[in-house]
């Protein structure tokens, strides 16, 4: 007779049941963080940031459904990555260390910051990549669904790209000593940052993208651009890679002037035409390649 697997004993077992949890806490994380976000600017406080709102016309509801049930699906890749690479830690593979005086609070900001700033060029890169028009159809287009993003697409993927976008952990795992505590401030920053960049409202002040030092920040009128133009605002957290790179689009500072510019009497007149319409779905390119005109530096 074929004796049963006791997955529990084995290590595939281990690594599920810890996938499992991980999943848990994923989906715990970005319902604590979006959905305050969501009540909060779609919901208790829609009228009074109208002014704000980035594309006047709200997406359809399927929407949003959509973005939810593609965000449980890469929850359960980054949930498997996640388990992974705490066996591999558990093993000695990775430069995990357990205690914070082994290096020092020092070093644990440090290692805070190398890696958001890590992220941000690993996503620069890994994000043209997956514009290139054989990588596309594959990996990104689910993402680019949603032409009028909220932040239910923060993590609203297909899960090839899941795979490319949890693989920044081995990245950071395998290049830096780092401290669990670290790791963790790191993907709350990343998922606060990430919900905001899908907002679909603009949060920050008008003149902020022309400030001397605000300006190599990214707004959600940054992002937001670039699911609806596509071919243009590649970058995350930071505004650098897209002026080095020359991809900001050439309207960007325009753009973020005109949404924060708004008058309440502007901002009331669009709702109501909001009200009586709805948001078309916009097809999405089956392929995608190309760059916008360079914004002024």
């Amino acid at each position: 007779m074929t004796q049963a697997i006791d997955f529990g004993s084995t290590q595939l077992g281990t690594i599920l049941v810890t996938a499992a949890a991980l999943f848990a806490l994923l989906v715990g994380r970005y319902l604590l963080v979006v959905g305050p976000l969501y009540l909060a600017c779609w919901k208790l406080l829609r009228q009074r940031l109208q002014p704000r709102r980035i594309q006047r016309v709200l997406p359809p509801r399927r929407r949003l459904v959509g973005e939810f049930w593609w965000s449980m699906s890469t929850f359960v890749v980054f949930a498997l990555v996640g388990a992974s690479l705490l066996y591999c830690s558990q093993m000695g593979w990775t430069r995990m260390y357990g205690s914070i005086d082994e290096h020092g609070w020092g070093y644990w900001l440090l290692s805070a910051v190398l890696m958001i700033v890590g992220h941000d060029t690993y996503f620069y890169w890994t994000h043209r990549f997956m514009h290139l028009k054989p990588v596309f159809r594959y990996f990104h287009r689910v993402h680019h669904l949603s032409f009028n993003p909220s932040p239910w697409a923060a993590f609203s993927f297909h899960p090839l790209e899941a795979v490319v976008e949890a693989s920044i952990v081995y990245v950071i795992a395998f290049s830096i000593p780092f401290h669990p505590s670290a790791l963790f401030v790191f993907a709350m920053y990343m998922t606060v940052m990430n919900a905001l960049g899908h907002l679909g409202y603009e949060l920050y002040p008008r003149g902020f993208t022309q400030h001397r030092l605000a300006k190599w920040f990214n707004t959600s009128v940054h992002h937001n651009m670039h699911h609806h133009l596509v071919h243009c605002n590649y970058s995350l957290y930071f505004n650098w890679w897209d002026r080095w790179m020359g991809t900001n689009h050439a309207t960007y500072h325009q753009t973020f002037d005109a949404v924060t510019g708004r008058s309440q009497a502007r901002a009331t007149r669009d709702l109501r035409a909001e009200q009586a319409a709805v948001a078309p779905e916009v097809p999405v390119p089956v392929e995608c390649a190309g760059s916008a005109p360079q914004t002024a530096m």
